[in-house]
């Protein structure tokens, strides 16, 4: 089948698929009694090609030593030249009869043997240059393995001389087989591991020079072997994960990283890759334990452990479980005859070859486990929060629909999330945090009870449904809440402890207290970086950030942080124990230079990943709280809590500030960075008189005058804080919503003649009125003509909806006037700006001209009350005016198909369609482009089940929808191109520059398939699903066609998501506009 992992592949392989498509169109044409015309000339073109490329086959062949390549290709040759001969034979059959149908017979044949045999050629090609750099890995391996016999400095300098050709060799390989990818997921797995073994390469030689050093002294030897194994097992783990990568030819758009499957795929390859380093230990008598044999068996079980784990069949995880148990049983006991020197006595020398066989049974039993996982095709909750939310909001959608649980685990495992944080906070949160779980716990526990009893579908369960999604977001919105201030809780100071560790660590030998100061500064750094670590964990699983790089890059930084801290604190310890040894200063400083340099890309991720105006708030909130206690201080007379709740302000003033420098160096609005500036300047003048006010107050803090200035530093530094996270925020904070007063006390009020009614009430100003009618007439008024007078009342990107108004607004945006809004929206921006414009009277009302009086009443209709109403006039013959359009569009109102279980391609239309469904499509071309995608992709899938259409129909939709990739992709990088924040940019353009990519695979994929479409007799799926033929190629095809369907439409969504994101910062006059009007949602 073909595949398009590389550049090459897919630009051979796409002309061959277009000249494919139309001999199927013609051989269609045929069917319904055109003649064929004369194909001759074409074939015998195609004919002159294949000779050419049998000849340079046959040649790289001869020339080759690969023995596989030359075991696969030469099938792969002669089906080229087989089909090659059909479509000469057909060529030939057609000229005499053009109508002949075994001619038109052995022309499709020949055309799906042409684009098949072509890309079986071409993989097999492939596969032989992966298999020549993967040699190239192999050799690094190999080098790293001896580093355990490296024991002298000769040695290291010989060794270091080998290693560096292997290592330049295989980055220049790596690097050059990088560009050449077109999945740009597995490209950024190459460069990510490239990277990080370029980055330990000075510490696995700095990590044998002090294991050589410490040998020598007799000091230290046990850390300095634990941290040289460390850095080569984490060098290893980082070669074997780029040789893992460089197998790979298709791609999950759905995948994550932290996914069961590719978790166990993981491991499965570290099992392949560290298999024979075991065997050779196992059969080596003479092999010491400990050695790298021996740890390679043990990572192996581990690895088993972890393939077992993840199991879906309870069968699999217990005998996978069991032979680990009694391998790591025999194991144990053949390191103990060794260590003994029995190591050639029959006895270990009959459990060896026991454990050979054993570990053979074992890696057959993983691969088992793995394949019979990924044919249960049980669908697990997603990694995140916001995921898993996803994943409910689809079963509370259609409860009665069966979905095998997975909404009702996702939901149940948000609530879990949710206690987890609970459990990191204090106080009203920690409360509040915990009754939202309970309370959705209890509505899913009803649902699930409904649902049990037949009652998916019943208005109670519809009932309970919509409650419990909305406080499954309130739940969500709480969760990201309190990850944002524990961000700025924890992050605000990172390095405090390592420096602590590191003036424990050159404390001079004899001082006094001296191993008890280094064991406490150890445990605090170990537990800071533990709480950093699980901090960023949790906010890349529930903190709400929809960016998949962000979020993956955030657990890979949190778990390198978690496996150095011990090393750092290993070199710390090395260098503790020989405070004067160069080679052990040297050693921990480029390990405390790696735990930084990832500590502080960690910090930056979360950053990234929640919201910064949040973070500056919580930070505020946290310098009120801080200056609370210095109060507290003063009242009590407390020197040492003045000096550190000021020096706790300080820090995290600094933060906002260091906070601000990385938005305004994201931005490219100058209006933006020189507001952000101006407001960063005038905080960090704020820094330095609140320290020195409060050194002074802490030495009297019962100086009033005193206490006086550092109050009004203090305040001075908390409005600047208040001023940057104005500046920063892209557009104003709302304010509160004013609430008409409570109704009066009716209970004291009844009637009586008594007393005569009193006056009437003067009418009530018209003021309100007049000002909304004319802001009406013109559209809303934007936020900047709200917050600045003067201000253009136009915005380039409007934001609507149904409950809120305008959600999002370019700050200074002034583009062109905005259409007139319909009637639904006049009453929601009434009802939500009202509030804010009555709190701005600088807002210019345009004059109110009054309307005509209304004229009096007929009198004769009055004269007389008795008399009966007059008739209304007769109906006329015309009739009346239609109503004008609604504001939305109502293209999505088509009764989009709801899909089942076995239709996957179905299943990711729909994904498409609900996600856009929220969004308006007017003056939207990415919603309008992304909806049409997701109908072209419902027809797909029918034409592919069969039900319907023609080849020519099939082929026509999959270029129709490689068209529309192609409109997306390009109105993304338009709407790129005019996004002044870089991060968002550089977001939008990745995920959509994977757009057409995918979308010429689908077009090759189905010219594929619709070569095969009663090709075979077709064999009824007992599910009806789309893979519906009895041929295996057929089954192949279809199953490849679907798994691209599904990525197209995923790239698709996040390309929305993604351009929704970008649109809130637009260059104010680039003229360019886009509009996002969200309608109301289904369960408010």
């Amino acid at each position: 089948m073909p595949v398009f992992h590389t550049k090459t592949i897919e630009s051979i392989l796409e002309p061959v698929a277009q000249q494919v498509s139309k001999l199927v169109i013609l051989h269609e044409e045929a069917e319904d009694g055109n003649a064929m015309p004369d194909l001759a000339r074409p074939v015998m073109a195609v004919k002159l090609a294949v000779d050419n490329l049998v000849k340079v086959g046959y040649d790289t062949i001869n020339s080759s030593e690969d023995q596989i390549l030359k075991q696969d290709m030469p099938p792969a040759l002669n089906r080229v030249e087989e089909a090659s001969i059909l479509l000469l034979q057909a060529s030939d059959m057609l000229r005499v009869d053009p109508y002949s149908a075994p001619a038109r017979k052995k022309l499709i044949e020949g055309s799906r043997g042409i684009l098949q045999g072509t890309s079986a050629l071409l993989l097999a090609f492939d596969e032989s240059e992966v298999r020549k750099i993967i040699r190239v890995c192999k050799n690094v391996l190999e080098y790293l393995a001896i580093t355990e016999v490296v024991d002298k400095m000769e040695d290291l300098v010989t060794y270091v001389k080998n290693l560096s050709p292997v290592l330049t060799r295989m980055t220049k390989e790596v690097d050059s087989r990088e560009k050449e990818l077109t999945h740009q997921v597995h490209r950024e797995m190459l460069i990510r591991s490239l990277e990080q073994v370029k980055n330990l390469t000075p510490v696995l030689i700095s990590g044998i020079k002090i294991y050589i050093t410490a040998t020598q002294s007799g000091m230290g030897v046990s850390d300095a072997q634990t941290n040289r194994d460390f850095v080569v097992k984490k060098m290893s783990d980082e070669i074997h994960e780029m040789i893992r990568v460089l197998q790979l030819t298709t791609y999950d758009e759905e995948e994550w990283d932290a996914d069961d499957l590719i978790v166990m795929k993981k491991a499965q390859s570290a099992i392949e890759q560290k298999m024979k380093q075991a065997q050779d230990w196992l059969a080596d008598p003479a092999a010491l334990v400990g050695s790298a044999g021996d740890k390679s068996l043990k990572q192996i079980l581990e690895d088993a452990r972890k393939i077992a784990d993840r199991c879906t069949d309870h069968i699999d995880r217990d005998r996978i479980l069991k032979a680990v148990s009694n391998i790591e049983s025999m194991a144990d006991a053949l390191s103990e005859l060794r260590q003994q020197g029995k190591g050639s006595s029959p006895q270990a020398m009959s459990l060896a070859r026991e454990l050979q066989s054993k570990m053979k049974e074992l890696e057959q039993m993983t691969h088992a486990g793995i394949m019979n996982t990924e044919r249960s095709g049980i669908r697990k909750p997603a990694p995140t929060v916001e995921g898993k939310v996803d994943q409910a909001q689809r079963w509370l959608g259609n409860p009665e629909i069966d979905d095998k649980g997975l909404g009702e685990q996702a939901t149940r495992m948000v609530v879990a999330d949710g206690r987890r944080v609970a459990n990191t906070c204090t106080g009203p949160r920690r409360s509040e945090l915990l009754r939202l779980c309970d309370e959705t716990e209890i509505l899913t526990n009803q649902l699930s009870d409904l649902i049990r009893k037949g009652q998916g579908n019943s208005p109670q369960a519809k009932a309970v449904a919509r409650h419990l999604s909305e406080k499954l977001h309130a739940l969500k919105a709480k969760i990201q809440d309190a990850l944002v201030s524990q961000v700025a809780e924890d992050f605000v100071d990172i390095s405090t402890p390592l420096k602590h560790l590191t003036e424990a660590s050159l404390t001079p030998l004899g001082t006094p207290g001296r191993e008890g100061n280094f064991n406490e500064k150890a445990r605090n750094f170990e537990a800071h970086a533990t709480k950093l670590a699980d901090t960023a964990s949790l906010v890349a699983t529930a903190g709400g950030c929809r960016n998949k790089k962000t979020v993956e890059e955030i657990f890979k930084s949190s778990n390198q942080i978690t496996d150095l801290t011990p090393q750092v604190i290993t070199a710390a310890r090395i260098l503790f124990s020989n405070p004067n040894n160069a080679a052990a200063s040297e050693h921990f400083e480029l390990l405390k230079k790696q735990w930084t340099d990832n500590m502080e890309r960690l910090r930056a991720l979360v950053d990234e990943a929640v919201e910064t105006p949040s973070l500056i708030k919580a930070q505020e909130e946290a310098i009120l709280r801080d200056t609370e206690r210095v109060e507290e201080g003063i009242r009590t007379v407390d020197p040492p809590k003045i000096v550190t709740n000021a020096s706790s302000i300080a820090r995290r003033a600094n933060r906002v500030l260091q906070v601000a420098q990385q938005e305004a160096e994201n931005s490219e609005d100058h209006v933006f960075v020189e507001r952000v500036n101006e407001a960063s300047e005038n905080l960090k003048a704020t820094i330095t008189p609140m320290v020195q006010h409060a050194k002074v107050l802490s030495m009297n803090p019962q100086d009033a005058v005193a206490a006086n200035n550092w109050r009004k530093a203090n305040q001075a530094l908390i409005n600047s804080v208040g001023q940057v996270r104005q500046a920063v925020m892209v557009y104003p904070e709302p304010l509160p919503e004013m609430f008409p007063p409570p109704p009066p006390d009716m209970s004291e009020l009844h009637i009586s003649d008594q007393y005569d009614a009193p006056p009437r009430p003067p009418a009530p100003s018209l003021v309100p009125s007049q000002e909304f009618s004319k802001i009406f007439l013109h559209g809303s008024p934007t936020v900047s003509s709200v917050y600045s007078p003067g201000a253009s009342p136009s915005s380039p990107i409007t934001y609507d909806s149904p409950n809120s108004s305008i959600r999002f607004y370019p700050s200074q945006a002034r583009p062109k006037t905005v259409k007139e809004p319909s009637p639904r929206r006049f009453v929601t921006a009434e009802a939500s700006l009202r509030g804010d414009l009555r709190q701005q009277p600088s807002y210019s009302v345009p004059s109110y001209v009054p309307p005509p009086p209304v004229p009096p009443p007929p009198q004769e209709l009055y004269s007389n009350f008795r008399a009966a109403p007059p008739r209304p006039p007769p109906p006329s013959d015309t009739t009346p005016p239609r109503p004008p359009p609604p504001e939305t569009d109502d293209e999505d109102e088509i009764a989009f198909p709801i899909p089942q279980e076995n239709q996957p391609i179905m299943m990711a239309a729909h994904a498409l369609h609900m996600e856009t469904k929220q969004w308006s499509s007017k003056d939207n071309e990415i919603i309008q482009a992304a909806k049409r995608m997701a109908l072209l992709m419902a027809k797909l899938s029918q034409l592919v089940r069969g039900d319907g259409g023609t080849k020519k129909d099939l082929i026509a939709t999959a270029k129709a929808i490689a068209e529309s990739s192609e409109e997306v992709t390009k109105l993304a990088k338009k709407l790129a191109a005019e996004c002044t924040d870089k991060k968002m940019r550089l977001n939008l353009l990745q995920v959509c520059e994977r757009i057409p990519t995918i979308g010429t695979q689908l077009k090759i994929l189905s010219t594929v398939k619709a070569t095969m479409l009663g090709a075979q007799e077709p064999i009824p799926s007992p599910d009806g699903s789309e893979i519906a033929c009895g041929s295996e190629e057929d089954q192949e095809a279809t199953e490849m066609l679907v798994g691209n369907a599904q990525n197209l439409m995923q790239a698709v969504k996040e390309t929305v998501r993604a351009a929704e994101a970008a649109s809130i910062k637009i260059r104010v006059d680039s003229g360019y506009t886009i509009r996002w009007l969200r309608k109301r949602p289904w369960y408010t």
